[in-house]
């Protein structure tokens, strides 16, 4: 049977790469490299990067798929996120079947971490209730952007007896931050939601790029520099076009 790896590949640092991650590429018959289009290609070039400093292989191969972009949100977020795993589901299982032998071994580089805001594994799970397609699953973790975060920032993420949430930017636009939350991190704003907040005096800890050599990090007092992380934020965003960024929040104590 088929054999997926769904591997790891840290926060955008080539150190980021466990061990078990680079004995994962080289088990791999097959890396498929996702590609999101001109305006992300540092994202596919990081990819490659990692594949030609740690593959030793050489019977690997890599082969290079678009993925469809992502329709803006309708009245439905649900719906619109549901419509776009289909499509990419589609790719994967045409992936699979097309360029796998029935005993192969493909790997798919997931950044960050596959288990934390990232579909991947939803998606191999539609491919595999679709039952056209047979396959095993591996999945290697990587460090995510809130670990690295946490180092830019030589910080803990918890402070001793309280909890930590995870959440999204959207979520933080329509919930506000929980009263029992001791540190909030927030992945996935696209449109700096700690705006939002009335309290000013939240400490936030920002960073965008994290571990590459484009890393931004700006910490302090929401009041003192939510302002600059935006106008930092939109100029890098310009620049590179597009933004990896993720934050902490905390209440003074």
């Amino acid at each position: 049977m088929r054999k997926l790896l769904v591997i790891g590949i840290g926060a955008g640092n080539p150190d980021h790469m466990t061990v078990q991650a680079i004995d994962g590429l080289n088990r791999a018959d097959v890396l498929f490299i996702p590609d999101k289009g001109a305006k992300k290609n540092d994202l596919a070039d990081l990819r490659r990067h990692i594949c030609d400093r740690f593959v030793t292989n050489p019977k690997s191969r890599r082969v290079e798929f678009d993925v469809p972009v992502r329709a803006e949100p309708t009245s439905s977020y649900r719906t619109t996120v549901d419509d776009w795993h289909e499509a990419i589901a589609e790719i994967y299982e045409a992936l699979i079947r097309e360029e796998l032998a029935e005993d192969g071994c493909g790997a798919f580089l997931i950044w960050g971490d596959p288990s934390l805001y990232d579909s991947a594994l939803r998606i191999l799970e539609r491919v595999r209730l679709r039952g056209n397609v047979g396959f095993e699953l591996e999945v290697i973790p990587g460090i995510t952007a809130i670990q690295a975060l946490a180092a830019a920032h030589a910080t803990a993420l918890n402070r001793i007896g309280d909890s930590i949430l995870v959440t999204t930017g959207r979520r933080l636009t329509e919930e506000g931050l929980p009263a029992n939350a001791g540190s909030t991190i927030v992945m996935l704003d696209g449109k700096c939601a700690f705006s939002t907040l009335a309290d000013k005096d939240v400490l936030i800890q920002w960073g965008a790029y994290l571990g590459t050599p484009d890393e931004i990090v700006i910490s302090g007092r929401l009041g003192d520099v939510g302002a600059e992380i935006e106008r930092v934020r939109e100029d890098a965003r310009r620049k590179k076009g597009w933004i990896m960024d993720t934050y902490l929040l905390r209440k003074p104590e």
